[in-house]
């Protein structure tokens, strides 16, 4: 099997499962770079800090695991928007590998890809507290378009409702991510089309783009996942310069964006912790 072949991962740690001591989180912590540590000990409630820390104990399991790159020479470095890349790349000519994690709720995941972008977003879908469905979606009437926002109500249940807006979020979220872009990014220039959720297509700024691939995924009852994957062309410039080769060829991209869609793999911190020590 080609690295390209074996680059695409998806794994996902359930984190409600992981009920660590103090000296067991801190063990777990330092097997990271220091220069990682604060990000997770900035935190003051501890599901917050198991979701900072089992990110990026995913990131450097991935990055081994598929790379085979010894633990202590990954160098995981972030664009000025926050995204996190491989600074090892420039080892691997031709050959893209990005990831991209998301983390909310019960979830934790990671998703690589060896050619084109990969996007990733996590949501719960929990019920608004202190305010109605209608409410809730309508703070962020301004990030949908007119077609989604009457895809949303149009739903007959509040439940139904707040789940159709989650799957237009986290798409939404997923490609944003991919790209590298910052919080500033306009989601209301982004509007998505289906077919019952399946055949999931873009369209940027009111133009179809062919050149990216959506799916939705149902993680549990309360719990939803999107994937992103596109053309690497579409980073923002400071992500770009930070991939091997930007410029795909057309075949290799459909082929890409033409694979099937696996499942996500579950893993445990504790085989997460034993793959770094």
């Amino acid at each position: 099997m080609t690295e390209e072949e074996s680059g695409a991962r998806r794994w996902l740690v359930d984190i409600a499962r992981w009920r660590p001591s103090p000296a067991q989180f801190d063990a777990a912590a330092a097997l990271l770079p220091p220069h990682e540590r604060p990000a997770i000990s900035r935190f003051v409630k501890e599901d917050d800090r198991k979701r900072a820390l089992v990110s990026r104990l995913l990131q450097y399991s991935l990055v081994h695991h598929v790379l085979r790159i010894p633990f202590h020479q990954i160098s995981i470095c972030r664009t000025p928007e926050g995204k996190p890349y491989l600074n090892n790349c420039s080892t691997f000519p031709n050959f893209n590998f990005n990831f991209n994690t998301s983390h909310q709720g019960d979830y934790v995941g990671i998703a690589s890809e060896p050619i084109c972008l990969v996007g990733l977003d996590i949501v719960s879908v929990s019920k608004p507290q202190g305010e109605t469905t209608t409410e809730f979606i309508s703070n962020f009437s301004s990030y949908l378009t007119d077609h989604e926002w009457d895809c949303i109500v149009r739903d007959a249940t509040p439940s139904e409702v707040l789940t159709e807006f989650y799957r237009y979020w986290c798409l939404k979220e997923a490609f944003v991510k991919a790209i590298g872009a910052g919080v500033g990014f306009g989601l209301h220039r982004l509007e998505f089309h289906h077919e019952h959720w399946t055949n999931i297509s873009i369209h940027v700024d009111g133009e179809l783009s062919k050149k990216w691939r959506f799916w939705i995924f149902k993680l549990d009852e309360m719990h939803l996942a999107s994937i992103a994957k596109g053309h690497p062309e579409d980073a923002v410039s400071s992500y770009k310069k930070t991939l091997s080769n930007a410029n795909v060829v057309e075949e290799q991209l459909h082929s890409t964006l033409g694979s099937s869609e696996e499942a996500f793999t579950l893993w445990t911190v504790e085989q997460l912790t034993q793959s770094l020590e």
